[in-house]
């Protein structure tokens, strides 16, 4: 239910941004390390993310199925690896006055990603994929 009540906040989050400079890895790692963001696309919940550290992540698009994974620096963008994929996935990440945004890179008019909420709260991981 707590998604739900999310999405009014999101849609207003959502308006025209102004442009910032991308971040790097060590001002990305500062930013997240030890939070899990909840990230919007489009006025709707996309996923969550939680930051570890040893720049290493646990991603889930809010089903209940998490995946592992770990980040680095490359040309300016920040590349996840994920366990059940072996083809980095690129982002250029901002820090605008709402918060973190995120462009794919592989193809930045169709995905960009807008922080909504830190909850303060681990992440829910469901089944044999969630590991430990």
């Amino acid at each position: 239910m707590r998604c739900l009540m999310l999405i009014p906040l999101i849609a207003a989050l959502n308006g025209p941004l102004l442009a910032a400079e991308p971040l790097n890895a060590e001002q990305f790692d500062r930013y997240t390390q030890g939070r899990t963001l909840f990230y919007g696309f489009g006025g709707s919940m996309y996923g969550v993310e939680r930051y570890l550290p040893g720049r290493r992540v646990i991603w889930s698009f809010l089903d209940g199925r998490c995946q592992e994974g770990s980040w680095y620096e490359d040309a300016g963008r920040i590349c996840f690896i994920y366990e059940n994929r072996g083809d980095p996935q690129c982002w250029s990440f901002e820090l605008a006055p709402g918060g973190l945004t995120a462009r794919f890179e592989d193809d930045p008019a169709s995905t960009e990603l807008y922080e909504a909420e830190d909850i303060g709260e681990k992440m829910l991981c469901y089944g044999p994929d969630a590991g430990v």
